[in-house]
């Protein structure tokens, strides 16, 4: 069946008779592919910049996975779908949790609607995190992941036999491979079963590790150019995009650049008087040793100085901005029931730490890059067609994706 008219969290999304797909190009900063381009390795993309649409976009704060994913898929920023980050502070529990647990978002997703309305639903993200978030309320659709292809199976996830399917072994999480089985996956399961709408989400191990324009990464998104094609070739509307940017948080010597928020307030205002929450923090921490440039800082009762030491904060080399929560909340569009007393923002090559022993940066093995500040709000929005002249005025961000491809692509 086509694409029906919904609406979901406030939004409308008009009927279309293609499949679309979005594909989330995990720490794709525009860089990434405009220096591929230039270097030869993309064709298929120099030919959808020529014939296309390429739009200036942003992602939502912060500019981290889990948050941008989950307003890709409900079209609507964190203030409103409740994901704040991939880890926050549960002021319940008074434990600090993973947000991979369905329980935390506050609204349906596109593909549980779509699904609802008889709408066929595929779903592929590299990491196992995403999962469940993704395929909350999806009765009846495809949703997996990459990092466990090999114990799929159509009961709980909609499909048999994916590493038959693509004719690949099941590769490390740490590695470009998991990307390329996602997109792998999403051109299989497009020539076979026709979904009406696919989301494909990869993996930043590549931008984690290496620059724009580098061997590396070229050779990655000759990869993505590649699948893409193929993509294009199958007569969807496309639409690529991205979670976030990345950023080099390291100095000339290699070493990373942090600033160390717990240290610092607890030689302030003393120990216990602050926590410090990091919500980049995740089971992959190889990519970037928890280690990002965004947090929100919780104060107990004997030192809320909120603005005091917002000032104080912002005064530090590397930060960019302390904010009150509620300045915050409505600066960024971030729940404010899920921040802590203040928010701080590194600026483009510093990242934000707790104290130093928390942090093993054995295993980044190159220098420190990483992602969840203003600096790295800017993505891509490239799509396969025309699209029709946007609302005047509308800010673009990554999560208009499925709005834009069903409402203004000719």
């Amino acid at each position: 069946m086509a694409l029906p008219r919904i609406e979901v969290n406030g939004r409308r999304y008009g009927a279309t008779e293609d499949t679309v797909v979005v594909v989330c190009v995990d720490g794709s900063e525009p860089a990434y592919h405009e220096r591929a381009i230039q270097a030869g390795h993309m064709p298929f993309f120099e030919k959808l910049l020529a014939n296309g649409t390429s739009l200036p976009a942003t992602c939502a704060m912060p500019s981290f996975t889990n948050p941008n994913n989950l307003s890709i898929a409900t079209g609507v920023p964190p203030s409103v779908h409740g994901i704040c980050g991939n880890y926050f502070f549960d002021r319940d529990t008074g434990e600090e949790v993973m947000m991979n647990d369905p329980k935390w978002l506050r609204v349906p997703t596109l593909f549980a609607e779509y699904a609802s309305r008889g709408a066929t639903v595929a779903v592929v993200t590299a990491k196992d995190k995403l999962r469940r978030l993704l395929g909350s309320g999806l009765a009846g659709g495809m949703c997996f992941s990459a990092e466990h292809a090999d114990k799929v199976n159509r009961a709980e996830y909609g499909i048999d036999d994916v590493l038959g399917l693509v004719g690949m072994p099941r590769p490390s999480v740490y590695s470009a491979e998991l990307s390329e089985l996602v997109m792998a996956a999403g051109v299989a399961v497009l020539r076979r079963d026709r979904p009406d709408l696919m989301y494909l989400s990869l993996t930043d191990y590549v931008q984690h590790k290496h620059a724009p324009g580098s061997a590396e990464a070229n050779a990655f998104y000759a990869m993505l150019d590649g699948y893409c094609q193929r993509l294009d070739e199958l007569g969807c509307v496309l639409v690529v995009t991205a979670d976030h940017g990345m950023n080099a948080k390291s100095g000339a010597d290699g070493a990373p650049e942090v600033v160390y928020l717990q240290e610092l307030l607890d030689g302030w205002l003393g120990a216990g008087a602050a926590r410090v929450i990091l919500p980049i923090t995740d089971p992959y921490t190889v990519h970037h040793g928890a280690l990002g440039s965004f947090a929100t800082v919780y104060l107990s009762g004997d030192a809320k100085d909120v603005d005091g030491v917002a000032h104080r904060l912002a005064e530090v080399p590397g930060v960019e901005l302390a904010l009150g929560r509620d300045d915050a909340a409505a600066r960024f569009e971030l729940p404010a029931d899920r921040m802590g007393e203040l928010v701080v923002i590194g600026d483009r090559g510093t990242a934000l730490g707790t104290t130093p022993d928390r942090h093993d940066l054995s295993q980044l093995g190159e220098p420190l890059r990483s992602h969840g500040g203003l600096a790295e709000q800017r993505v891509p929005f490239l799509v396969n067609r025309a699209v029709r002249e946007l609302p005047q005025g509308h800010e673009l961000h990554n999560y208009d994706a499925y709005w834009v491809a069903t409402n203004f692509v000719a």
